[in-house]
């Protein structure tokens, strides 16, 4: 198994690894394996390696910056990178080359990453397989007959192959839970607000996280501390305390209170996904101080995503609708005839939601389910049925989508393989500004399981 970042931020630390050959080891698995999962859009080879050798140099000068100076990491394809193409895997955005970094890009350069390049999405971050994009679909490590879920595809893919030690992606129903289930890997959403949106292509502005996709917990905790913060240029950041969530790793969950809404998350479960996850309650079972069923209410609306989807895109459409890929435009033009007075329920409708799911936090500490009803489709299933794209995405991004409604923070971690050997997730969602304390199980549960050990044939390549 590679090393963790906070291993491996040690050993770069300590002079035993060098980040230019680091550097030059994760581009050549890029060049070998990119073709067959067509997970990076745009490799950026050159910029990637100056970036490492100032980080060698700051690094032996005694200036290190903490545990990701010098770590290759790859930015998901809608995260502005100044100079450098950002496309949204569009036709529309094909030669698009923004003057500035996005926030998130900004603080990763001031942890000292090194930035890999950008990576492969579902186009517009408006589905969740990550099979309509202008470059092509993305392929799952595991098996790449089926897909790797999305819009964060080419995120999961790529840190499950070992092509990054960890990625940056956009979650707006479970984008980053999602894929990172499905490639068998730990997607992070923070609360609303924790992390700065400004400089990534828009979804839906009120729903829209960015967050980071690893191969461990503690990789998720060490890059949400880089990027966890205010920013005033943001107007939907939140000036509220960040916490220590590498120490939070350690934290003891004996007392923690377990709660398990069979009610929505659990209908239509694949039996191999119910297994999984029966085992994994029953773990946490005597991890904690218990599991408890409650019901938790869920909202299913989709009329505020519909119409800022459309907002952001309504220009781009009525000049250039032929650069759209035939499926997007169908679910952006879904938006077209939102009024403005549903647009304001609907504002008003989540801001009251936000308010009331916190007392859900008052009986249990925890809320755990799984994070996708299914393991990953076979692409052929869905490109010849193409009837089925839609109702499959639907239901991949069931368990996730309240989630983003909520604003809550919440993680997905592996707990299990299907008989195929295709992974499983197991998603676990926190109280407001209570990452640590998801980090804090999470970690507890992975520890106590090789599943997060287990790699695809390709990353063991």
């Amino acid at each position: 198994m590679p090393p963790s970042i906070l291993e491996l931020g040690e050993w770069l630390r300590a002079g035993k690894v060098s980040p230019v050959e680091l550097t030059k080891d994760h581009l050549a698995r890029i060049k070998k394996w990119n073709e067959t999962l067509n997970a990076f859009i745009t490799v950026q080879g050159d910029t990637a390696l100056a970036q490492a050798r100032e980080a060698e140099a700051e690094i032996r000068q005694g200036w290190w910056r903490g545990p990701l100076h010098g770590v290759p990491i790859a930015l998901k394809d809608l995260i502005d990178t100044a100079g450098a193409r950002t496309t949204a895997a569009s036709g529309v955005f094909a030669s698009r080359v923004p003057a500035e970094d996005a926030g998130v890009v900004l603080r990763l350069k001031q942890a000292g990453a090194v930035i890999l390049g950008k990576q492969n999405l579902h186009e517009f971050a408006y589905g969740g397989s990550s099979l309509v994009s202008y470059y092509g679909a993305t392929h799952n490590p595991w098996n790449p007959a089926h897909i790797t879920g999305g819009s964060s595809g080419g995120s999961a893919a790529a840190v499950a192959a070992d092509l990054c030690c960890g990625a940056i992606g956009t979650d707006t129903a479970g984008s980053i839970r999602e894929p990172a289930a499905l490639c068998g890997v730990v997607g992070l959403k923070a609360t609303y607000g924790r992390v700065s949106a400004r400089g990534v292509i828009p979804l839906s502005p009120s729903l829209d996280h960015v967050g980071p996709i690893t191969r461990s917990v503690s990789d998720a905790a060490v890059i949400l501390q880089a990027i966890a913060g205010p920013d005033t240029k943001d107007p939907s950041s939140a000036d509220v305390p960040v916490a220590d969530y590498v120490s939070a790793l350690s934290e003891k969950s004996a007392g923690l209170r377990v709660g398990v809404p069979r009610n929505f998350f659990f209908e239509e479960l694949d039996p191999e996904v119910e297994s999984a996850v029966g085992q994994a309650l029953s773990a946490l079972g005597v991890m904690t101080g218990g599991v408890h069923e409650i019901t938790v209410p869920v909202s299913t609306d989709r009329t505020l995503q519909s119409a800022e989807s459309y907002a952001y895109h309504a220009g781009f459409v009525a000049r250039s609708p032929e650069l759209y890929q035939p499926e997007t435009l169908r679910r952006i033009r879904t938006g077209e005839t939102v009024r403005a007075a549903e647009f304001e329920a609907a504002r008003r409708e989540l801001a009251q939601i936000r308010r009331e799911i916190g007392k859900i936090f008052e009986e249990v500490d925890v809320v755990v389910t799984p994070t996708t009803p299914i393991a990953a489709p076979s692409i052929a299933e869905l490109t010849e049925n193409p009837e089925k794209l839609r109702p499959r995405e639907i239901l991949l991004l069931r368990n996730t989508r309240p989630v983003n409604v909520w604003g809550l923070p919440a993680i997905s971690v592996p707990c299990g393989f299907t008989a195929g050997g295709l992974p499983i997730g197991l998603q676990m969602i926190g109280p407001a500004w209570a990452e640590g304390r998801v980090l804090q199980l999470a970690y507890a549960y992975e520890q106590t399981t090789d599943w997060h050990k287990r790699k695809p044939p390709i990353s063991a390549s």
